[in-house]
């Protein structure tokens, strides 16, 4: 597995193609966007580990792009290094201000800018903050979402669960695995961009689960389609023969054998309007009961 995903904001291709080129070379995933729109775009379709944003680019600034980015609840705990042209202290604060987790200024000494960026992802992922895998909002970030809506109006969770997960782990390797998370937040995150709304929220709660703060209006329909969704595209992570047959063997060659069902994805949902929710273990153990009931009603 790759240390983690970096999208570098800059509109200097030889800054950029540079970035590209040397943190990738470190084990990262690197993406690259020339303008602020395009960055938001990349954003929402695959959330980085980290960007690293320079202030100055065509169409709006970094500060701008950063604001948005802390505005959405889907984006706000992606570490943000400013890269800039920019050393006056105001310039700085107004970075710091707006949420940026570090601050670098050009001419800069690449190795020093790699230890920030290491820094800023251990400590997202120490602090619970992220999942290195999809990059998607974790441990604590969840719970305080939970903590949010528990006493709001017209919200719905969605607990998702990908059935099947593990056996194919076991079958297909780690790898393997941690693509088909990847894939799975990535679809997660399409199906929103469809169907739900601007405050809407996607966190990885480990191996399998998912959990999706929506509206309840919309709930039922973005359930829908992530099963949907997820059984079609799905498919190209198994081998033709697997997808032929509808089903993997686990065990061993020449001992005792189990076929496994192909993945699928199971959901529950509870929402705002069903009943006064207690506290916020409550609420997602009555989702993950109402997700359970789902796959049983699939087998």
């Amino acid at each position: 597995m790759g240390k983690g995903r970096i999208l570098v904001v800059e509109d200097d291709f030889d800054i950029s193609n540079m970035l590209r080129i040397y943190f990738t070379g470190q084990g990262y995933q690197v993406s690259v966007a020339s303008r602020g729109a395009e960055a938001l775009a990349v954003t929402r379709r695959s959330l980085p580990s980290l960007i690293v944003l320079d202030i100055m680019l065509p169409d709006m600034d970094g500060y701008a792009v950063c604001k948005e980015l802390r505005r959405a609840t889907r984006t706000s705990h992606i570490p943000i290094i400013f890269l800039t042209q920019k050393d006056e202290r105001s310039d700085r604060i107004a970075g710091l201000e707006l949420g940026a987790d570090d601050y670098i200024t050009k001419p800069f000494d690449i190795e020093e800018l790699k230890l920030r960026v290491q820094n800023a992802i251990a400590r997202a992922e120490r602090e619970c903050l992220t999942d290195p895998r999809t990059g998607l909002p974790a441990g604590r970030l969840i719970e305080e979402q939970l903590r949010r809506i528990i006493h709001s109006l017209d919200w719905a969770l969605l607990d998702c669960r990908i059935n099947h997960f593990e056996a194919y782990r076991e079958a297909y390797g780690f790898v393997a695995g941690d693509d088909v998370l990847r894939f799975t937040a990535s679809t997660l995150g399409v199906v929103l961009d469809d169907l739900g709304g601007e405050g809407d929220f996607i966190g990885h709660a480990g191996s399998g689960n998912f959990i999706l703060i929506t509206g309840e209006r919309a709930a039922a329909d973005i359930r829908d389609g992530i099963k949907s969704r997820f059984a079609q595209e799905v498919q190209p992570h198994y081998s033709p023969l697997d997808r032929q047959r509808g089903h993997i063997i686990l065990g061993a060659q020449n001992g005792p054998q189990r076929e496994v069902p192909l993945m699928s994805m199971a959901v529950g949902i509870v929402t705002a309007s069903e009943r006064q929710y207690s506290d916020i273990c409550e609420m997602s153990e009555l989702a993950a009961r109402a997700r359970r009931c789902d796959a049983a009603a699939n087998l």
